[in-house]
């Protein structure tokens, strides 16, 4: 942690930095006010300790100047004066905290690892804000007819309950559909808790999805709740549904028809409240026709029916979708945002796009490390491998 004390008293500033520095800390220092401002347009720094009587500048009028600039580091108010009206006041200004002189070295380690602890959540909250911006915040990219339709159609669904059943093939975007109803509904605060169906093995499904009593089986340790029991107030996606197990489709069966469960080793029925929505890359009646689907479960589902197009039913589509890859992966790369040119983006037109978005995405990924800062149609023949015409 890098501090800057300010202060003109020299026993100050060399008693408060061996308590920091014994505490793992990078101290500096500035014995004015004036010094001390400057020494934070040059440098970061994780605290600031200031006294409030200095000549030149009191600590009042630093406070102020650095709240002016922006500075979001936490400053620490010291005083020899102080008095309760002086320690409201250096609060309401923006200040951490304040502290009285002779300094308390247990104040002063219980304010350390505060400010530890503040500085983590910040750091987290930021790097969450920056995740949840790019899962959510892009909303569905494509101005093509099937896109609006989809756009509409989420609209209109969204602020109701009703279950809805995704269908298109892998990598077309089926889950940002579902995060699209969940966000524009009432229950957008609420979680939104995803299964994939087809990465769970069949003797697990049941546990996940409805939670299991201790001593179940072997495994069993303690009560877990599922899936809908987490989801409960909010949304429940159940992605590849169609691979599901039968006898786990008659549970969630009986989940969406009586808004109870049972959890796997239980008796007692638990009430559940969550929407359902649904995904597939299978066609579920040809599913039921060949028995592997309930067809009761699918009707319960399929209240609505969206359906997402393939990026090969929707080429007009891949400049916003590129250029919307491009700015996210060179800012997660921290490298200048590198462009494709007219003939580089009819070659990416030209691609069979048998893994759909998903693959556009690792596409561009690969352009963006290899390429330099056009990305040619000679680029896109060599990494994408288009029809040729």
């Amino acid at each position: 942690m890098k501090v800057l004390i300010i202060d003109d008293e020299r026993a100050i500033r060399r008693a408060l930095r061996e308590i920091l520095e014994f505490e793992g800390c990078q101290v500096s220092e500035a014995e004015n006010g004036k010094e001390g401002i400057e020494s934070t347009q040059k440098n970061s720094y994780d605290l600031i300790f200031c006294d409030i009587k200095m000549p030149m500048l009191d600590g009042m009028e630093v406070l102020d100047a650095l709240n002016l600039e922006s500075n979001n580091t936490p400053i620490v108010m010291i005083s020899g004066h102080g008095n309760v009206e002086t320690a409201v006041q250096a609060i309401k200004k923006g200040a951490f905290d304040f502290i009285e002189k002779p300094l308390d070295l247990n104040r002063i380690l219980i304010l350390l690892r505060n400010v530890k602890e503040r500085n983590t959540m910040v750091i987290e909250s930021k790097v969450l804000k920056n995740t949840v911006k790019r899962i959510k915040g892009s909303s569905i990219i494509g101005e093509t007819n099937e896109i609006l339709k989809i756009k509409e159609m989420i609209a209109k669904v969204a602020p109701s309950d009703a279950r809805v059943l995704i269908t298109g093939g892998n990598g077309t975007g089926k889950e940002l559909v579902a995060r699209s109803l969940h966000d524009l509904s009432n229950r957008g605060k609420m979680p939104f808790i995803e299964v994939n169906c087809a990465a769970i093995p069949s003797e697990l499904i049941e546990s996940e999805l409805f939670g299991h009593e201790k001593g179940a089986f072997t495994s069993a340790v303690k009560d877990k709740k599922g899936k809908f029991e987490l989801a409960s107030g909010g949304t429940l996606f159940l992605d590849e549904i169609g691979d599901m197990s039968q006898s786990a489709q008659a549970k969630v069966l009986r989940a969406l028809q009586e808004n109870v469960i049972q959890r796997v080793g239980g008796e007692k029925d638990v009430k559940v409240d969550c929407r359902v929505i649904a995904a597939t890359n299978k066609d579920l009646r040809k599913e039921i026709a060949e028995g592997r689907f309930r067809e009761d479960l699918y009707h319960r589902l399929a209240v609505i029916l969206i359906h997402v197009p393939s990026l090969n039913e929707r080429k007009d589509d891949i400049p916003l979708l590129a250029d919307h890859f491009l700015t996210l992966i060179c800012q997660d790369h921290g490298i200048p945002r590198k462009n494709i040119t007219e003939k580089g983006m009819e070659a990416l037109k030209s691609v069979d796009w048998t893994g759909n978005i998903r693959e556009l995405r690792n596409i561009i990924e690969r352009l963006v490390i290899l390429c330099e800062n056009n990305i040619e149609k000679e680029d896109v023949m060599l990494y994408a491998n288009p029809k040729q015409n």
